[in-house]
């Protein structure tokens, strides 16, 4: 099971961390974790631009490499980049210096000042050692579009029923998540552009 919505005692505990963009206007922040991946990516950067919406993209270090001009695509758009590890290891299973070593071996990849953790999950030493180079930014809000015992209607909902001023939205730009996520983008795009929002990425 996971929190759809980070419940606000949780935040206190971690204030060094970025959880939501304070703010009173209509702003959302969409996020994508584990690309780039080839259609999945591309498809993703159509909707986008369909709503004149930026985003932020936490790519692996290893799709990076493996796929630098659906990457660059990435950048050239327009979009934030952050670093979601070069294979996305578990913090609590990783000791401090391989699991750092892996942040840094994506590092190599591409330049990025952002960092989320794989699955959220960092210890206090990974952060502090982290926070040294990059920004850490978990989220607000998390679709669920990677849980395949969910529809994609159910996926939707997560986001437009907990979404609110300054929310950071987690969405997966991978295989696996690409039938909800797909549908949910679409949807949470045009529903929150109807009620006067914009989609901006994390700086």
């Amino acid at each position: 099971m996971y929190p759809v919505k980070i419940p606000s005692l949780i935040k206190p505990l971690a204030n060094d961390l970025l959880w939501k963009i304070d703010t009173n206007e209509r702003k959302l922040y969409l996020t994508f974790d584990d690309g780039p991946t080839p259609d999945v990516t591309e498809n993703v950067l159509r909707l986008l631009e369909m709503h004149h919406a930026k985003a932020t993209f936490f790519c692996l270090g290893k799709n990076a490499a493996a796929h630098p001009e659906l990457f660059n695509r990435l950048v050239k758009a327009g979009h934030a980049i952050g670093n979601h590890s070069y294979d996305h290891p578990d913090g609590w299973k990783t000791p401090l210096l391989p699991y750092v070593k892996n942040a840094l071996r994506a590092h190599h990849v591409f330049k990025a000042p952002l960092f989320r953790p794989p699955y959220g999950r960092l210890t206090l030493s990974q952060s502090a050692m982290l926070k040294k180079r990059f920004r850490i930014v978990m989220w607000h809000i998390i679709s669920g579009d990677f849980d395949q015992s969910i529809t994609k209607e159910k996926c939707l909902n997560n986001v437009i029923c907990n979404a609110e001023p300054g929310s950071i939205i987690v969405f997966h730009d991978s295989v696996k998540a690409a039938p909800n996520m797909l549908y949910a983008l679409e949807e949470t795009l045009k529903h929150f552009s109807a009620q006067g929002y914009s989609f901006h990425a994390i700086t």
